[in-house]
């Protein structure tokens, strides 16, 4: 599209084959050569190249919001190579001058308080997530629940890692991703009853919408870190159906439950791991194992050769 007032003739011979020519800014009569527009205004895509890797490839749009960054990814990043347009290394002189402007360009963006709590908890929030390899989509959830616990008031008095480990945990919660508390307390450096404290009243004042796992949720993670054969998963997928169905799931721990399937699974075929061993990768106790193994037994008469 061009001007939005280009004319459709030429005024002087009346044709209407007129040539738009996008490098000039004109608009030309190919019969007499007259140049009917000089201030033709193109509204078409500007495609550009964001950074190095972008060089070869043309993009009409610029970096995607994230709400992972304090003012999602709006602001303006001064390179920290020290290089001009056109990829030449700066002089000394010119490189004292780019930093002074970068480090003030960095603190002018952080000016207030609710910025620099939102910078290190959003910060922690990324660093917690590369240590759990959490996708994406449970990193944005968790920074928009950090940003809505900020607006309730809800971060005073309290560590930002807590706060912050316990948004984790409740975008996983959220998003379906299996991790325990124990493991994201690990992964945040804080204790698990530090981080079960922030997570209850962020779960009492955000009043959100947190599903609970399921046994079947734990399985496959559980799976993994046993390296167990495809039977024993079957196995274990089966006694977890059928716990299922006469309610033996109700009212504990879907991780018990699913530890106690897969040592039944493990006994059945064979497996080469003991009590302790899913214990440990379940993170439950062995007597909750052996609680929970005793009511599935009992109430499956399942036989297991010892």
């Amino acid at each position: 599209m061009d001007s939005f007032n280009a004319p459709e003739r030429c005024p002087e011979c009346g044709s209407s084959d007129l040539i738009r020519d996008y490098e000039a800014g004109e608009l030309v009569c190919e019969q007499c050569g007259y140049v009917v527009s000089s201030n033709m205004v193109s509204v078409g895509p500007e495609w550009r190249a964001f950074d190095e890797k972008q060089r070869g490839e043309r993009e009409r749009t610029g970096v995607p919001l994230t709400w992972t960054v304090h003012d999602r990814g709006l602001s303006t990043i001064i390179d920290w190579r020290g290089r001009d347009a056109q990829g030449r290394l700066l002089k000394p002189e010119d490189m004292a001058q780019v930093n002074r402007i970068r480090k003030w360009h960095r603190r002018s963006k952080v000016s207030d308080s609710t910025s620099r709590n939102l910078t290190y908890a959003l910060t922690e929030i990324t660093k917690i997530a590369h240590k759990l390899n959490l996708p994406r989509n449970v990193q944005e959830t968790a920074s928009v629940l950090y940003r809505r616990a900020i607006n309730k008031g809800l971060i005073k008095g309290r560590k930002i890692e807590s706060v912050a480990a316990a948004s984790v945990y409740m975008a996983c919660r959220q998003c379906n991703v299996v991790r325990s508390l124990e493991r994201v307390a690990s992964a945040a450096d804080i204790s698990v009853k530090e981080q079960s404290r922030a997570y209850r009243q962020m779960l009492r004042k955000l009043d959100a919408d947190v599903p609970r796992f399921s046994p079947h949720d734990h399985l496959s993670s559980l799976v993994n870190r046993l390296s167990i054969s495809g039977d024993a998963e079957l196995i274990a997928k089966d006694i977890l159906d059928r716990a299922a169905e006469s309610g033996l799931t109700h009212g504990r721990a879907a991780s018990s439950i699913t530890a106690a399937a897969m040592y039944i699974a493990g006994q059945l075929t064979d497996a080469q791991f003991t009590q302790g061993d899913v214990a440990k990768a379940a993170q439950v106790t062995e007597v909750t194992i052996r609680n929970r193994y005793k009511e599935i037994m009992q109430e499956f008469n399942i036989l297991v050769k010892l």
